[in-house]
This record gives C-alpha cells, structure tokens and sequence, in this order.
C-alpha cells in the first residue's frame, strides 16, 4: 500500500472533513479556451485538476489539462497551430503543450495523448462541468489521478469518493482491478478515508 495512505489511515478520525456546504459547492470560474472550435471533430475531455471542479468544488490551476487519444496527437497539434498557437514543449508523459502565440498571461494547455484500451469509452461518454465542458467521467479520473500516485491526486480522489455512490464505487473498482490491479489496495484504503471523514455515500 502507498506509505502515505498507510499513514493516514492511521491517523484519520471519524468528521474531519470539510462542511458539506463546501464540498457542495460546483464553480466553473476558471475560464477555458473554445477547444471544440479548435479540435473540430477530434474527441477531447478535460482531465486533471481543472476536471475536479464537476465532481467537487473548483481548484485554480495554472494550465488547462485535456486527454485526447494518440492517433490525433498530429491533427491536434496542426489544429492549435492554424488557431494561433504554438507548440511550447512535449509532454514527458505523452503529448504536447500550446499557448496562444505573443499572449503570455493566457493559460497553458497541456494535451495528454493515450492509447489506454478505457480511453475510448471516456471519451464517448464524457460527464460535464458547471460550464458545459466535456469532463472524463470520474472513474477514469480517478485512475488516472491514482496512476500518478501525487498526495495531492491521492487526497483529490478521497473527495470525489464523498459524493459517489456505491455502485459506482464498485464500478470502479472492477475498472482498477482490470487495468491497474496492483492499485486495488490503494483504491480500498482510500474508500476508508473517505468514509471515515464524510461517512457512507449518500
């Protein structure tokens, strides 16, 4: 089990999470480029910390995280281009950053490229934000927040777990155990936390 899990579990306490009022809270206020004019016709989701805020209240980041599958990374990136952009770096994960060209006070995008066997159904279901924007559904931002294993992907997970229901907590876990088995614990230990600081789902 991750060490820092492990350490939590053996400090948590029963109602130590945040208000309800909060965690109830869904903003959209960080504002997004118009990435369908952009993209067309490629299928893109929001992932990473800009997603949260469908599934819990909103963090600001710095950058706009979308995934979109690896056979379109050339189509994408001829796309931004035509739209004014430019290329800033390649993404040590797979993929590519953009900002707008001679604008340095807009936001980065970061646009992941996967081939995972899941990333289909991602993107052809996607769930939505307070702004209407196509979010990858929260079990699959899970996964990935768990595949990068950070405190702060850890801790973003326990609070999406609040406000999911059980079966679909049971779908994802039949989700990890088949893509990423060696995570299941993890998974666990983190629907302890969960439950532990904002009770059963509701």
């Amino acid at each position: 089990m991750n060490p820092i899990l492990k350490m939590a579990l053996r400090r948590a306490k029963p109602g130590t999470g945040s208000s309800n009022e909060f965690l109830d809270r869904r903003t959209a206020l960080q504002p997004v480029p118009d990435l369908s004019t952009i993209l067309g016709t490629i299928p893109w989701v929001l992932v990473g910390g800009i997603a949260i805020r469908a599934y819990m209240p909103e963090r600001i980041t710095f950058d706009v995280d979308v995934v979109i599958h690896e056979k379109h990374e050339l189509r994408a990136r001829k796309a931004f281009i035509s739209a004014g952009y430019v290329v800033t770096g390649d993404l040590s994960i797979g993929g590519f950053s953009v900002r707008q060209e001679n604008q340095i006070d807009t936001p980065v995008i970061d646009v992941l490229v996967s081939h995972a066997s899941w990333l289909r159904e991602a993107l052809a279901h996607p769930e939505h934000d307070a702004a209407g924007l196509p979010v990858i559904p929260r079990p699959y931002l899970m996964l990935m927040k768990m595949e990068a294993g950070r405190e702060r992907d850890l801790s973003d997970v326990k609070r999406m777990l609040r406000d999911t229901p059980q079966s679909e907590r049971s779908s994802t876990h039949a989700l990890i155990s088949r893509h990423t088995p060696e995570m299941v614990e993890d998974y666990e230990a983190l629907i302890q936390l969960a439950n532990i600081e904002f009770g059963s789902p509701r």
